[in-house]
């Protein structure tokens, strides 16, 4: 199985996501997604596996506060759309794994993938 994690090596969550993968024998793709951002469909697929688009956006940046909007009344093409066209958006560290994906808010959160 394939494991990819979608990595802002400056975020602490993300380093140890990141070293929890290595720890448990996996040597994921390492998507640094700040150099190479999404594209939106990248991120409906994303959204399509975690299930809530909600979970995905960091409402916090102020990339977030420019679109005027609140997370709530984002469809998910409005949150795909605004990560595609402001990647610090994206929530992370997320590690896919197959057709499932998590965040790593705690790393842990990431385990069950990987069974």
């Amino acid at each position: 199985m394939t494991v990819t994690i979608w990595h802002n090596p400056r975020c602490s969550k993300s380093r140890q996501t990141l070293e929890l993968l290595n720890r448990k024998g996996i040597e994921p793709i390492i998507r640094e997604y700040l150099k190479e951002p999404p594209s939106k469909a990248e991120v409906e697929r994303l959204i399509d596996m975690l299930g809530d688009p909600g979970e995905l956006v960091r409402d916090s940046e102020a990339e977030f506060k420019t679109l005027g909007k609140e997370k709530a009344e984002m469809s998910k093409a409005d949150i795909a759309r605004a990560i595609a066209a402001h990647p610090i958006l994206l929530q992370r560290p997320i590690v896919v794994a197959g057709k499932k994906a998590a965040i790593g808010r705690p790393p842990e959160a990431v385990l069950p993938l990987l069974k």
